[in-house]
């Protein structure tokens, strides 16, 4: 997929200045808005490597969340397409990935240092479900909650959620009449088994998350795939984790064992029923277990 003729050309009101990032069917661009005078990312979508179906929704869905205002996501400047791509502009983040705090933590040499902090981590994720909550006011199902969308900002020390409108496209493929979405660890199972979602779908994604922040590897059964770990997720149901997050990280109160496994309910009407009830239960843990330690970087 080499899109190098494009930079130092116009995409919609914007100027592709350098590749920034890329994965198997996006390309993401550093570009410039010359009437704003503003940097933003472009994510480039190759038709050739979409299904029909997962162009039309990515273009409906990216211009849905064009709307959404909230310093925590973000902001979907324009939305457009060509003849042979479709094309977001969006909110320049600067800084690293959940996913590359998680690398990090794993390849400390001493062990007890391979977890992220805890007082940290919550509160990122109450600053997540706080965006999340209030996409899901407009509903708006973000579908592809994980570690690698979500960038903590190096200016303002915030995690910013990425992706919202554009899940669709980057993970979906198209079967014989229905189209799955998601990333395979992180989705519920209603979501593996092609029935609706709602906002429930990203509590039990969140939840995953939350739970490899805690113990930086989840104590997953031995698969080679992650089409293999959804197909468990159905086969096991609530005991597809083997452990619990305080047998792994001796730093976590038992409680969180009960906030975390809520979330990641296989029924969904069994987890947090909304976002909120969620931030909720970790603002008690905070106020109960938390509350002494100081304050610390996620690294």
């Amino acid at each position: 997929m080499n899109l190098d003729y494009l930079i130092g050309q116009k995409v919609g009101v914007s100027t592709l200045l350098r590749e920034r990032a890329r994965g198997s069917r996006a390309i993401i661009f550093d570009a410039c808005q010359m009437t704003s005078k503003r940097r933003v990312a472009v994510k480039i979508l190759p038709r050739t490597l979409l299904t029909p179906l997962a162009a039309e929704l990515v273009h409906q869905e990216a211009e849905a969340a064009a709307i959404l205002s909230h310093p925590n996501i973000a902001t979907i400047h324009e939305v457009g397409e060509t003849e042979d791509f479709i094309f977001v502009a969006m909110q320049l983040v600067t800084g690293p990935s959940l996913i590359d705090y998680l690398t990090m933590a794993r390849k400390h040499v001493i062990p007890s240092k391979r977890f992220l902090p805890v007082k940290e981590t919550v509160k990122i994720i109450i600053q997540v479900l706080g965006a999340l909550d209030y996409a899901h006011r407009l509903d708006i199902v973000h579908r592809d909650i994980k570690p690698t969308n979500i960038l903590i900002d190096v200016q303002v020390r915030r995690p910013i959620i990425l992706d919202f409108g554009i899940a669709p496209t980057t993970c979906a493929f198209e079967g014989n009449s229905s189209m799955i979405t998601g990333t395979p660890p992180y989705m519920a199972p209603e979501q593996i088994l092609n029935k609706p979602v709602d906002r429930r779908a990203d509590i039990y994604a969140t939840g995953v998350m939350l739970f490899e922040m805690l113990v930086t590897n989840l104590p997953l059964p031995q698969c080679s795939t992650a089409d293999e770990v959804s197909r468990m997720r159905l086969d096991l149901k609530e005991g597809l984790f083997h452990k619990k997050p305080s047998e792994i990280n001796l730093s976590l109160h038992c409680e969180m064992d009960q906030i975390v496994f809520k979330a990641l309910s296989h029924d969904p009407w069994e987890r947090y029923a909304n976002c909120d009830e969620f931030i909720t239960e970790l603002k008690a843990y905070q106020a109960r277990h938390l509350r002494t330690q100081p304050e610390q970087a996620p690294m």
